[in-house]
Parts: structure tokens; sequence; C-alpha cells
């Protein structure tokens, strides 16, 4: 499926997760916006291979968790497409605290938490509406966490915050519908930078998982582009791709995305 007069917003978009769905969107022939808060470098070779390739696509620097700088980015987005039929919210912080190291979860890891994975998710959709209602098979797609499912994950803020987004899914898709589709993703340890895991975590969680394997940052991407385009019936959803941990159990690591 073609679609190259649509625009999508991807946050966090620089690496990992945020960069594969860039690059699977842009694929697909759509224009791609690819936010970064730090990861500049990173955000602007992500422009350059798709542009290389034939593809369209502009970064945008903006903190989520700054609804000023959602806003603004919303506008040059507009300015730059004229459009935005697509947003992921994959932006996302987190820090590994055990989750029995309760003093360790200061004020300042619950408000950066919560800024960037739930507030700042909820500023990109409240900035982003205007425009997404404009555009017919408008959808949202939120990058949870199947910690949100489990409690487990890098700490319990962490678990909390993607929990609180997988019920805000549920809202904004009662919220928004007819006109725009939300549904979210929750992955579970995927082998990226996020959190700085060492390597010894994944191949233990990945040992661990009723699958016996992880899932990839390709296979999340393909999911995303199904529930943002091709995924019509669907809303208020949220999908595990966890290789079975949320729904058999098996994994006891604090180690989900």
């Amino acid at each position: 499926m073609k679609l190259q007069d649509r625009v999508a917003l991807i946050t966090g978009a620089g690496t990992g997760i945020g960069r594969g769905i860039a690059e699977t969107f842009a694929r697909q022939g759509v224009k791609v916006a690819v936010n970064y808060s730090r990861s500049r470098d990173a955000a602007e070779e992500v422009v350059r291979e798709i542009r290389a390739a034939g593809g369209a696509a502009v970064s945008i620097g903006a903190s989520v968790a700054d609804d000023r700088e959602v806003r603004g980015m919303v506008d040059q987005i507009a300015g730059e497409f004229g459009r935005l039929d697509i947003l992921v919210n994959n932006a996302g912080w987190s820090t590994r605290i055990p989750h029995d190291r309760l003093e360790d979860l200061t004020d300042e890891v619950w408000n950066r938490t919560f800024d960037t994975n739930l507030r700042g998710a909820f500023y990109c959709v409240r900035a982003a509406v205007p425009l997404l209602r404009k555009q017919e098979g408008a959808s949202i797609v939120n990058i949870a966490s199947v910690a949100g499912m489990t409690g487990l994950g890098s700490s319990m803020a962490y678990a909390a915050s993607k929990g609180a987004m997988i019920t805000m899914t549920k809202s904004l898709a009662r919220a928004l519908a007819p006109a725009i589709r939300v549904n979210a993703i929750a992955p579970g340890f995927v082998r990226t930078r996020f959190a700085d895991w060492p390597s010894s975590a994944f191949d233990e969680g990945e040992a661990m998982t009723p699958l016996k394997r992880l899932a990839t940052v390709e296979e999340i991407a393909a999911l995303a582009w199904h529930l943002a385009v091709e995924a019509k019936s669907i809303t208020g959803e949220t999908i595990a791709v966890d290789g079975g941990v949320a729904e058999l159990g098996a994994i006891r690591l604090n180690v989900s995305r």
C-alpha cells in the first residue's frame, strides 16, 4: 500500500523503535516528521537515509514534555506538509531502579518519567488532533510497554507510566471516535539502547520468554504500520509483542521495555 500524500509524526524517532517505525512508514511512501529531543545527529541521519531512498522527511527538535514545544512542532508540520494523518507516540524515558529500592524513586525520577512517557504523549495528541480530524482515516499509535501490564520493567515509575498510557489509549479512543482511531503497542524486552540495559540482560530475558525469542524493532514497526493504516476496525486496543510474557508469564527480570 502506497500512501504518498499522507504524513506521519513519530516522536523519539532518531533511535531504536522510533527509528524503525519512521523507516517503515517512509518505505510505504508516507512523509515522515522525525522528532527528537537530544538525539539530533541520529534523527538527521534517519532523514538523510529516507531522502536518499526517495522518501520525504524532516527532523524536528522538540521535547514532548514541553507543551509549547509540542505545539510548535505540530505547527511546523502543518507549514511543511499542510496536513497530518498519523501520530506515533514513541518518545520515552526510563532509568533502571530495582523495584524494592523505594527510596531511589525520587521526585525527579517520577516527574521525568511521567512528563515524558504520559504527559508528553497527551500533549502530542492534544496538539495534533485539530490536524488529524481533517484527514479521513487518521490514527494514533501509542508505544506503551508490557511493563504496564505486568508491573515489571526498568523501574516501578516506568511500569506505572506505561500502565497509565494503556488506560489513556482507551480513553482517547472513546473520545476521538469515529474520526480518529487510537491504539497501543506494548513491546516486551527489545534489543535497543533504551535504559542502557547490558547485553547479558537481553540474553537472559530472551531465555525466559515462552517463545525463547525477543521481538525485533522491525516486528514492532510492522505492527505500528498495521494499526496506523490497515486496521480500520480496531481502536482502543493494546497489543503485546513480547514473546508471550504478558499472557503466559515466565519472565521474572525487571527487564520490560
